[in-house]
């Protein structure tokens, strides 16, 4: 595997989990180890929170966008268990978006040059008032970005349903484009197994209107994975028109309420090359950017929205607010129960894991966590915090306690003061919600 990435030592966890408790490894004639939590601060020991959210954990985050990263190059160029040769086999990176759901507020450029939002000298007037135009060219901080131009014409319901339903929209574009691909060349799906394997790894982003889109790298190798290199005739310019195709034929319906959905026509397809703008580096820094966020970007809340919640209390926008109660609203009906729309109201109806990446792409999550755990267990042997020894020849006694959640609040203010960030005080601010 190499040395992992020590990025996770840069900061520390937002909210660690504390312990208490101490451990003993007792020898023939001597104690070979002893660690208690008397010698912490405050008697307690902070462990990560191993969260995946930016917001909730800058610290955890940075681990895991860094795992991402590696798990993402070792796909492009080997590494990590995967040998170098694949950086020969053909690589697209594609961008899938969701259809529109009513005109909202953007951002446009052209040659470094700002372009209005929606200058139309036509433009109508909607059933409710609202002049669909919009000359202002926004600022990339502007919170109007996202926000429908008319939010009672746009169409809330479809966009949580989307989301709610864009992993198997996933899926089944991943069958298409091996179908598509297969017909290309004149062969079965299964004679293609036989000769081609096709592997991706996938990120889920959310835009600010409040739709997910996914990017994903798709690479061709042989029917041995990575270790072999696709036949001569199984290129990346056909790989393209399969995406393409695939792209735009698969559906999914909500049966319940007779819609259907199908991906945006906005695709964008391009070889991932060793040199010039979209490289490998580039490509794994972009997906592992968007596997520590969540829906933030849309102004809703990094946590579960419970049933009894009062909507109009929470501090998020309105737009956000809107997609939240299409998700309650819909998730009272019966025939949507298999959505779980209320349960992942927050997450504005995705429910999908926001990275993913086929069997034989490269190595795993796992597979870095278990290679810097002996890393670092290696250098805390090569520096005496552990004595050289087989743990499982000698008995440890151990006893530990959980000793709450986070930090404490004269902990919270000199974390703040150290990195800068807002100290809100959480007595305070539950006094101004009552």
């Amino acid at each position: 595997m190499g040395q992992p990435d020590q990025t996770h030592r840069r900061l520390p966890p937002a909210h660690p989990p504390p312990r208490q408790g101490r451990t003993l490894r007792p020898g023939h004639r001597q104690l070979l180890h002893r660690y208690s939590t008397t010698t912490e601060p405050n008697g307690i020991l902070r462990v990560p929170c191993k969260t995946r959210r930016a917001t909730r954990c800058p610290a955890c985050a940075e681990v895991y966008r860094a795992d991402t990263y590696q798990l993402v190059r070792a796909g492009l160029v080997g590494g990590k268990g995967v040998p170098e040769t694949v950086s020969s086999h053909p690589c697209l990176f594609v961008t899938l978006t969701a259809p529109s759901f009513g005109a909202v507020h953007v951002r446009r450029e052209k040659n470094g040059k700002v372009l209005p939002c929606h200058a139309r000298r036509d433009a109508h007037t909607c059933p409710h008032g609202h002049v669909m135009s919009c000359t202002d060219r926004h600022s990339t901080d502007d919170p109007r970005l996202g926000e429908p131009l008319c939010p009672d014409c746009y169409d809330y319901d479809g966009s949580v349903l989307f989301n709610a339903t864009s992993s198997e929209l996933w899926r089944r574009f991943t069958l298409a484009l091996r179908r598509r691909f297969a017909r290309l060349h004149g062969l079965t799906v299964k004679a293609l197994h036989e000769q081609v394997m096709v592997s991706f790894a996938k990120v889920a982003e959310y835009q600010r209107r409040g739709v997910v889109h996914f990017h994903a790298v798709i690479r061709l190798d042989g029917p041995d994975g990575p270790a072999s290199p696709p036949p001569a005739w199984a290129d990346a310019d056909t790989l393209a028109l399969a995406v393409q195709h695939a792209a735009a034929v698969v559906t999914t319906e909500v049966k319940a309420l007779n819609r259907t959905f199908r991906w945006g026509t906005q695709l964008d397809v391009r070889r991932i090359t060793l040199d010039g703008d979209l490289t490998d580096q580039a490509v794994a820094a972009y997906i592992a950017k968007y596997a520590t966020k969540a829906a933030e970007c849309v102004g809703t809340l990094d946590r579960r929205i419970q049933p009894l919640d009062n909507l109009d209390a929470l501090p998020i926008r309105d737009h956000a607010r809107r997609l939240i109660a299409a998700c309650m609203r819909l998730g009272d009906d019966p025939d949507l129960a298999d959505l779980r729309l209320t349960q992942w109201a927050h997450m504005l109806g995705f429910r999908g894991h926001f990275s993913t990446k086929s069997r034989r792409y490269s190595t795993t999550l796992g597979a870095l966590r278990a290679a810097r755990e002996e890393h670092m267990r290696g250098t805390d042997i090569a520096t005496g915090r552990l004595l050289l020894f087989e743990e499982d020849t000698v008995l440890v006694v151990a006893h530990w306690q959980y000793a709450g959640q986070g930090l404490s609040l004269g902990e919270q203010m000199l974390a703040s003061a150290l990195t800068g960030t807002p100290f809100i005080n959480p007595a305070r601010s539950e006094a101004s919600h009552e």
